[in-house]
């Protein structure tokens, strides 16, 4: 038996809780606040939390700040109104994981019982606040497992790939590992591979002496040491050439670059971060990517997933982008145009939605964006069910139950698409096969 403090200033959902982790037989210690919850965790020794977020006064992050013991036990952190920049923070503070509100019960118990078979994390301290908003935008639980791996990632200075369709957000991911990590007040430098000649991405990230090829009239810091002491970011670095990739396992290996033309080592002190939209085990095989080199990035990596493996994002993000361009008086967008936009297949992902809403916030009138503004078919996308398997959804009813809908079509299509391997369903799904059998079960599925 364990003992679990629940601090949550919902008194109902607070019992309803206590009720439901007293019934698998452990002790609960309740408060109704952070600053009463700090007083039973001084006074009582606490195998677990259960902390809400969102609470008058000081609220759940305040209270893995000032728990003096949140590094012995594990925090599970509850809230109703789940963003990107919570979860990451949640989980950059120490939180053993983040749920959304109403939290099903199979949830609960597997999170719970997990949390104290592993025990906690240990927390980071707190980065500076930072006026700068997250931009990544999402929902869906694909996502949210992004939001936790940035969250984790971000106390460390591992190098880190990340990987992902073009267009998915993949430098945002980047920028939210810098912007949330120890480095946040140093330089942050992108540099696009693809971008560059290959006759000069050498000088443009290691820099070049004077005089080391004809033009070079004076000396140029490259962008390995623009970035010291901060993050590099080095996007499609599957379209770098081998000879680079050596070079770039060098600075990796031995924290040290020598210029174009020189011959004097320079020591750097920057964290890698890198991704692509290629299969790199694919391009090892082919002899265009350095297995080497590949071990070396992946020490952590991250997936992005693709637009249309988290359509329950499609519509927040288009609103997010409204609210970018609208400023106070957004646009909003009609059920027609909502059904056009959920029935796109997105092969340009989230920077093709935002493209997409530019245009149809400029060329709609008035304060609506109907069908006509989107300037997309109607035509589902491609390899998507046929019109008797498709989700029947209400679209003027609940949320939840369309959702719902649409998460059962695409559970059902991605077990036949894997012949009904379910590790490959999930993959497919970007979750979690322990999530994707608590999905199973609350439909009345066995897994067994």
């Amino acid at each position: 038996m364990a003992r679990i403090l629940i601090v949550d200033d919902d008194a109902a959902f607070r019992g309803s809780l206590a009720e439901t982790v007293s019934d698998l037989g452990h002790d609960v210690l309740e408060a109704g606040s952070t600053a009463a919850g700090l007083k039973l965790l001084a006074a009582h020794a606490v195998d677990a939390a259960i902390v809400d977020l969102r609470m008058p006064d000081e609220d759940g992050l305040a209270f893995l700040q000032r728990a003096p013991a949140i590094a012995a036990i594990p925090c599970i952190m509850l809230t109703a109104y789940a963003s990107g920049d919570n979860t990451i923070e949640a989980i950059r503070l120490g939180a053993f994981d983040h749920l959304t509100k109403p939290v099903p019960r199979a949830a609960l118990v597997e999170t719970l019982e997990r949390a104290l078979r592993q025990g906690a994390s240990t927390p980071a301290a707190a980065s500076p606040a930072t006026e700068e908003r997250n931009q990544l935008v999402g929902e869906s639980e694909a996502m949210r497992q992004v939001f936790k791996q940035i969250g984790r990632a971000a106390t460390s200075d591992a190098t880190v790939l990340v990987l992902g369709e073009t267009g998915t957000g993949k430098e945002l991911v980047a920028r939210a590992l810098h912007r949330n990590g120890a480095r946040a007040a140093r330089p942050f430098v992108a540099v696009n591979c693809a971008a560059i000649p290959a006759e000069l991405i050498e000088s443009e990230l290691f820099g070049h002496v004077k005089g080391a090829f004809s033009g070079a009239t004076s000396p140029r810091l490259g962008r390995f040491q623009e970035a010291d002491g901060g993050t590099l970011f080095l996007d499609e670095i599957g379209d770098m050439e081998l000879a680079t990739q050596a070079k770039i396992l060098r600075v990796l290996q031995e924290r040290e670059l020598t210029p174009v033309g020189g011959n004097q080592s320079v020591r750097v002190d920057v964290r890698v971060i890198a991704a692509t939209h290629r299969d790199l085990q694919h391009e090892i095989t082919q002899g265009r990517f350095r297995e080497d080199l590949w071990y070396r990035l992946q020490v952590l990596t991250i997936m992005v997933p693709a637009l249309r493996e988290r359509p329950g994002d499609i519509l927040t993000i288009a609103e997010h982008f409204l609210r970018q361009l609208g400023g106070d008086a957004p646009k909003r967008i009609s059920p027609a145009a909502a059904r056009l936009l959920l029935q796109h297949a997105w092969p340009g992902n989230v920077r093709e939605l935002r493209n997409t809403m530019e245009r149809a916030a400029v060329m709609s009138h008035g304060l609506c964006i109907e069908a006509e503004d989107i300037g997309l078919s109607a035509r589902p996308p491609a390899g998507a069910a046929s019109a008797a398997s498709a989700p029947a959804i209400d679209w003027d009813g609940p949320l939840a139950v369309a959702l719902a809908e649409v998460e059962r079509v695409m559970i059902e299509r991605a077990l036949q698409g894997a012949a009904g391997n379910r590790a490959e369903a999930a993959r497919r799904l970007g979750i979690s096969r322990q999530q994707l059998y608590r999905r199973l079960e609350e439909a009345g599925k066995s897994h067994d």
